[in-house]
């Protein structure tokens, strides 16, 4: 299989889960001249969809307005791997572990109040999970102090690089580097590699599938 085939995640309930957990994304819409303007969001995938809020004015609801075309992606780097993990002379070799999802769809700008109230309660859900605040109704006055847009998926894809790409004896060398290293996301990363560090060195608890 080429490498493109193993780092493809073939789990939607694993993209879902990403995305859930995800606090920025990028959402992509054509500009009037057929310029991609890319603008960081805060966002909530509920029932397939992606949902974000807004001002009720901008470039980007124009652009949504004209043509409803869009793209949005999340990633998260987990480790940056330095080229010395390979070669001390090439620095052509560095690399990176990283989990990403890329969707291509249509954007629309919600006018349904229940649908509205339900996208902001999904994204104060989200990022309030404490609570801390009165669910959104669907008569509360802040319906028609934002705008929600929806951005329905034709394609989702999601591709990661946790070592899954290497032999189980290659991996185990990287995460040592990566645990000698010690970089403050260092155990969250051996965490998604599958490993746990022991009294005896890392162990692989886990073989990690998305």
């Amino acid at each position: 299989m080429q490498l493109a085939g193993v780092l493809r995640m073939r789990s939607e309930a694993k993209m879902a889960e990403f995305l859930a957990k995800e606090h920025v994304g990028r959402i992509a819409t054509v500009d009037g001249e057929g310029y991609p303007q890319v603008i960081p969001m805060n966002f909530v995938f509920l029932g397939g969809a992606i949902y974000m809020h807004s001002h009720t004015r901008g470039e980007k609801l124009d652009n949504i307005l004209r043509d409803g075309r869009a793209g949005f992606e999340a990633d998260r780097e987990l480790e940056f791997l330095p080229s010395y993990f390979e070669d001390p002379h090439d620095a052509s070799l560095a690399d990176t572990l990283y989990v990403s999802v890329v969707i291509k769809g249509t954007a629309t700008l919600v006018s349904d109040r229940a649908e509205k109230a339900m996208a902001l309660n999904g994204l104060m859900s989200k990022y309030q999970p404490e609570g801390g605040y009165d669910p959104v109704t669907e008569s509360a006055p802040v319906l028609d102090a934002v705008a929600v847009i929806k951005l329905v998926p034709k394609t989702m894809h999601g591709k990661y690089k946790i070592g899954q790409h290497l032999r189980p004896k290659e991996r185990i060398i990287l995460a040592e580097k990566i645990r000698a290293r010690g970089a403050p996301s260092a155990k969250a990363t051996l965490g998604v590699m599958g490993f746990e560090e022991t009294a005896d060195g890392l162990v692989m608890v886990d073989e990690p599938s998305w």
